[in-house]
């Protein structure tokens, strides 16, 4: 069939043809926009789930739901290296430019954008070069007094509340999506949560819309105790089979080409209801099908192919960024695990390689900050990337 008018969309972040299987995550949201319009308070949301299973996609579609409400929005990739004052002031930035033309009382406006440079600013000490202060590009000077002291918590609880105070005069309201939320450096997390109990308590137009690794709640919880009540935490899990069919056939019909039932029998096996792992066979699959219907044969030529591809960008892009001693580390993981990557303990994973636990804990804290593997629970060990497992097996070296 035509490639170029191949409807799927395998790629990091990209919005697939039809976002099946995830209503209740939107009208979920669309719940907590509606509460905080009529003046009701609300918790900030939290998405958790694997790679692959489409966070980000999620957290952009949230964000185009509020921007469709006239709310002010920013969006931020938080960084285990990188502090969050400039990325949160870029974001605020935005969302205030987004709001301040409604607004009446445009000196109110500008005093608040002069909090947010301030803010920022505050990252680089007052005697740093030119070089290395940040210039945020907002045409007021920076405020005093207010966001400046240094403490994040301090600064981001005062300017999120001035932020939020712009949306609530004109009826609206400020939404932060934070992506790979679970890199947030620590101070910053509890700086977060502090904001967001301060705003709650306010009643604030203004929430926080974060998605992570699963692990991301024992980070906020580490944080502050009260995070577990602060947010509200949606799981996002693979699809069920008739969204993961959905996902597929929708696109397709519009292209007027149809599956044969045993074809969607073969891709459901495959992709094992992944969105990003529906996307990548599905897009293979439309490649080296000759005609409407697809069939299960077509399948079956298509999946070595995917599965090539797959092993090129989703999974060896991250295994070539472990040492020597984080792949020992993984192989033992899929091992004990198995194909499906189940979640192991830390006394197998030492045992099974002849090693005390203590002397493994550099690999494993280095294989958790670089997102490839998290701690399921006290003790145990699990993949961030479905399907790792099985890759890790079939890639012996």
């Amino acid at each position: 069939m035509d490639p170029v008018r191949n409807p799927y969309a395998p790629g990091a972040g990209q919005r697939p043809p039809e976002l099946a299987g995830r209503d209740t995550e939107l009208s979920a949201f669309d719940v907590v926009l509606e509460r905080i319009a009529h003046g009701r308070p609300e918790r900030s949301l939290v998405l958790t789930g694997l790679r692959g299973v489409g966070k980000t996609v999620l957290l952009n579609q949230l964000r185009s739901a509020a921007i469709s409400r006239g709310w002010g929005t920013g969006k931020i990739e938080a960084r285990p290296d990188q502090s969050l004052r400039r990325p949160v002031s870029s974001a605020l930035h935005m969302a205030l430019r987004e709001l301040g033309p409604r607004h009446g009382d445009q000196e109110s406006v500008a005093e608040v954008l002069g909090v947010v440079k301030a803010f920022a600013q505050r990252v680089a000490p007052a005697d740093a070069k030119l070089r290395d202060r940040w210039q945020p590009g907002i045409d007021v000077p920076a405020a005093t007094g207010r966001a400046d002291s240094g403490d994040m918590e301090i600064d981001l609880v005062e300017l999120l509340s001035d932020a939020a105070g712009v949306a609530a005069d004109i009826g609206s309201g400020i939404a932060l999506f934070i992506d790979e939320m679970q890199d947030v450096q620590p101070d910053d997390v509890s700086a977060i949560c502090a904001a967001c109990h301060e705003l709650s308590q306010q009643g604030a137009p203004l929430i926080v819309v974060g998605a992570g690794l699963p692990h991301l709640p024992a980070v906020l919880s580490a944080s502050k105790s009260y995070s577990e009540r602060l947010f509200r935490y949606l799981r996002i899990d693979r699809l069920e089979r008739d969204a993961a069919d959905r996902a597929l056939i929708a696109p397709a019909e519009r292209e007027g080409v149809e599956f044969a039932p045993g074809a969607l029998d073969a891709l459901y096996e495959a992709a094992d209801g992944y969105p990003y792992f529906v996307q990548a066979y599905g897009k293979v699959t439309w490649d080296v099908a000759a005609s409407s219907p697809i069939t299960a044969e077509d399948v079956a030529m298509a999946a070595p192919v995917a599965e090539t591809e797959l092993a090129v960008g989703f999974f060896g892009s991250r295994y070539d960024r472990a040492t020597p001693a984080e792949r020992e580390y993984m192989h033992a993981m899929a091992e004990l695990g198995g194909p499906q990557g189940a979640a192991v303990a830390t006394s197998e994973v030492a045992v099974s390689l002849g090693r005390k636990p203590a002397s493994l804990s550099p690999a494993r804290d280095s294989l958790i900050k670089k997102g490839l593997v998290y701690s399921a629970e006290r003790g145990q060990i699990a993949f961030t990337v479905p399907h790792f497992g099985r890759y890790l097996l079939r890639h012996p070296d």
